[in-house]
């Protein structure tokens, strides 16, 4: 990724007017570009380097090591994708568990479901979710104050190894493993074995998988979801476009037990469980995340790779 140093070099690109911008690496050879008024936080954590910026296109974005993680413009593309898709299939989900999250957002989403009991909420980095409690409110919107939900500051796979809860769902929201990042570890089929243990019987994992563009879905998304494969009886990949993240992005779901029915009559069970005012989710939108065009269904048939520890995946 570019560094933060790179932020104001507008000047010397053609055509692009002056003013700070924001740049990101979406491939190697293709830059995406957003001005922006004003940093309004900035810190090197002990994890990683972090900022909020107040855009001019997107609003207000998280960027984690260079990456945008979600814009106040487009989140709930993002979110409701992550999320909608597996619980609206799950019967009955009471007790979650959250890896990431920062931005509370995921959280929000997981608390529209009445019978949602419980969510645990583990971010390993403290600093990062307060800025975002401060100044990303249109994206948690009050999700933290939930009593619902308790928010523990940690690594999200020792606190698996050692909790003797179990889970309906687990979802993981954490940024793309990169090798000088924290969230690595939790892309392995060491870890979604672990996950595996932590479900009850009728269980769902969810997890964020990378982009799925022609020029990315091998690097991250197709391996992703091999690896749930390889450990879950059942696997769904799907993806949807987010325009800040200048690409699709994909999601993968991993069950032992759950059926995820794509034709199923999503709009009544969004009306049984009283899940209303989505601004991205609903049946029709169902029916397009697993519809994967054809490059991408072939990448994913070719696929053989599975992450392991002694061998974990890196995306750059």
């Amino acid at each position: 990724m570019l560094s933060k140093g790179h932020d104001n070099i507008g000047h010397n690109i053609g055509s692009v007017p002056s003013g700070r911008w924001h740049f990101e690496e979406i491939n190697i050879n293709l830059v995406q570009a957003e001005r922006y008024s004003e940093i309004l936080w900035e810190s090197t954590t002990k994890y990683q380097e972090a900022k909020i910026i107040q855009g001019k296109c997107f609003g207000r974005s998280l960027i984690l090591d260079g990456k945008t993680q979600s814009t106040e413009s487009d989140e709930f593309i993002y979110h409701e994708s992550l999320i909608h898709p597996a619980f609206i299939h799950h019967k009955d989900p009471k007790n979650v568990f959250i890896a990431g999250g920062g931005e509370g957002a995921t959280a929000r989403e997981v608390l529209r479901y009445r019978s949602v009991q419980n969510v645990t909420m583990v971010d390993i980095d403290e600093e990062v979710v307060s800025a975002c409690r401060k100044f990303l409110v249109n994206h948690h919107q009050g999700a933290f104050d939930d009593p619902r939900l308790e928010l523990i500051f940690g690594d999200a796979k020792h606190y698996l190894e050692t909790t003797d809860e179990k889970y309906d769902v687990v979802v993981i929201d954490v940024p793309d493993p990169l090798e000088a990042g924290p969230a690595y570890k939790l892309f392995t089929a060491e870890f979604y074995r672990l996950v595996q243990s932590k479900l009850n019987k009728s269980g769902i994992l969810i997890t964020q998988a990378g982009p799925t563009d022609p020029t990315s879905s091998d690097q991250c998304f197709t391996k992703v979801f091999n690896t749930i494969k390889s450990e879950f009886r059942r696997s769904y990949p799907y993806h949807s476009h987010i325009p800040a993240f200048g690409t699709t992005w994909g999601f993968v779901i991993g069950s032992d037990t759950q059926i995820i029915d794509e034709a199923g009559n999503i709009d009544a069970k969004l009306e049984e469980r009283e899940i209303d005012n989505l601004s991205m989710y609903d049946g029709v939108a169902h029916r397009g995340l697993f519809n994967l065009p054809r490059y991408l269904r072939q990448s994913i048939s070719s696929e053989k790779h599975i992450i392991r520890n002694n061998n974990p995946l890196f995306v750059k």
